[in-house]
């Protein structure tokens, strides 16, 4: 079973985009002035399609082809062996193969088997209530009863297993659909990340995700690797995340990576050529309104994509320096994509926030809970660590099609006074799937958790209400954010 992981892979500043400098396609009236894991039988592409944060789109047929899905710990990775453990140095030279990558045969019962466990160890029932472990439980005897004669049927009980939990996000992928999805590679290298604990409080980066035949796995990378330093940069200490970042490039220039094999090395550098596919999604333009009094920077972001958060920055960088002194971000049509990606955009706006208690939770100026898996008292605090990249005030465009990865963006800047919401009520999508694979090479989407807004309050189905439903005028923007802050610091 391969868990899949992608990260994202914005274009490197030292080589500017080119972004779109057009009116996006949606235009809008602006005061009357137009405006705008553990068990992988393969050792090849394996992973999450997430982030360690990621989220789908709320539409199965455009999450089961382009989509990442947010995965937090996946169910039965297990803490690496201790030191003590690894043979001596004569030893240390052979390459490890673990348990867990070497390519096993499977049969009908046991793939099926095989989804039920990942249901079982990773599954939240966030909706229907259905699910308890002793009806899943009773469920799988009653399935592997009876003999299951060929492959097709297999895939055909494991659709009816995963459609008895209620949950419209769970789902079942053939071998093409999952093989299509695994093709998103957003580090533009081919190399999927995950952090692992080492059972001592510290976390290692590990290989868990290469597209086969991809820059990675033709380097010499190998799954179960662990990353050391990037480009001579040691990543101790490091997020996934940021040294996805430390992976992206521009397409064609090379990235030097520091590899340990197996538990106990050897460790290599290993020379990677860079193929980065993915294509902006942003597009902006500037606004004169108010009798030409005001520039407004207009900046349409389509989805949460492995360049959404370098390309806003140089579309916000740009904009600033032709004068615009207000933004609107349209997050209008946003399906999603990479959760992480759209929590990076949201760290871009706000204040730096503390995060020695919960108890100050209200000072901070980004806050978004990640509930994993059942255990409802697990807790992952996101906040913003750098200065913000804009103090101006700022407007948000939503609607009924703006979800999962967006609204984590929009809940994010609008709940911590940095900018209000115009438009309709959001699509109301907070749950979290990661993609496993299975051995023979289908795969399930599971939810495996959920997320709340800073203030707490639980968006799934009911989606985010916005402060306005026509664009108001500034001076009402500026008022009520100044209230807002107010209110907040009181």
């Amino acid at each position: 079973m391969r868990l899949l992981l992608p990260f994202s892979s914005p274009l490197s500043a030292t080589s500017p985009p080119s972004l779109p400098e057009h009116p996006p396609p949606s235009k809008i009236e602006f005061s009357g002035i137009t405006k705008i894991f553990k068990k992988s039988a393969i050792g090849t592409l394996t992973g999450a399609l997430t982030l360690t944060l990621v989220l789908s789109s709320p539409i199965p047929s455009v999450a089961a082809s382009i989509d990442p899905y947010l995965s937090m710990t996946p169910p039965s990775l297990s803490p690496d062996s201790s030191p003590e453990d690894c043979p001596n140095e004569e030893g240390a030279d052979t390459e490890v193969l673990e348990d867990d990558v070497r390519p096993q045969l499977v049969t009908n019962e046991g793939i099926v088997e095989e989804a039920w466990e990942i249901v079982n160890d990773a599954f939240i029932d966030a909706r229907s209530n259905r699910w308890s472990p002793e009806t899943w439980q009773k469920q799988k005897e009653g399935i592997l009863s009876i003999p299951i004669k060929s492959r097709s049927k297999a895939h055909e009980v494991i659709k009816k297993m995963l459609a008895s939990l209620g949950d419209q996000y769970t789902r079942f992928l053939s071998p093409d659909e999952f093989s299509r999805m695994s093709k998103y590679d957003i580090t533009g290298i081919g190399i999927n990340l995950r952090e692992v604990s080492d059972g001592g409080g510290n976390v290692k980066l590990k290989v868990l995700g290469l597209v086969l035949d991809g820059p990675a796995d033709i380097a010499g990378v190998k799954q179960g690797d662990e990353i050391l330093a990037v480009n001579g940069v040691d990543v101790s200490g490091k997020s996934s995340f940021e040294v996805s970042s430390l992976l992206q490039g521009p397409s064609k220039t090379f990235v030097v990576l520091k590899v340990k094999h197996g538990k106990c090395g050897p460790l290599r550098s290993i020379k990677v050529q860079r193929q980065v596919n993915a294509q902006t999604p942003v597009s902006y333009r500037l606004e004169k309104v108010d009798n030409g009094r005001i520039s407004v920077g207009y900046i349409r972001l389509k989805e949460f994509n492995a360049l959404a958060r370098k390309d806003l920055v140089i579309a916000m960088k740009r904009l600033q320096d032709k004068g615009a002194s207000y933004f609107v971000m349209d997050l209008r049509d946003n399906l999603g994509g990479l959760v992480q990606a759209g929590i990076e955009t949201a760290k871009l706006f706000l204040d730096e926030g503390d995060t020695r208690s919960v108890e100050s939770y209200l000072k901070l100026l980004l806050y978004v809970i990640y509930t994993a898996g059942r255990d409802t008292e697990t807790q992952k605090i996101v906040v913003a660590d750098k200065k913000p990249l804009i103090t101006a005030p700022l407007i948000v465009m939503v609607n009924n099609r703006t979800a999962s990865a967006s609204e984590i963006v929009a809940s994010a800047l609008h709940d911590n006074c940095k900018a209000i919401l115009v438009g309709e009520r959001t699509y109301g999508k907070g749950l979290i799937q990661s993609v496993f694979e299975l051995r023979d090479g289908s795969g399930v989407v599971v939810t495996i958790g959920k997320y709340v807004t800073p203030n707490h309050i639980d968006i799934n189905g009911g989606g985010i209400e916005p402060d306005f439903r026509n664009l108001p005028a500034w001076g009402e923007v500026k008022e009520r954010l100044s209230k807002c802050n107010t209110l907040q610091q009181s």
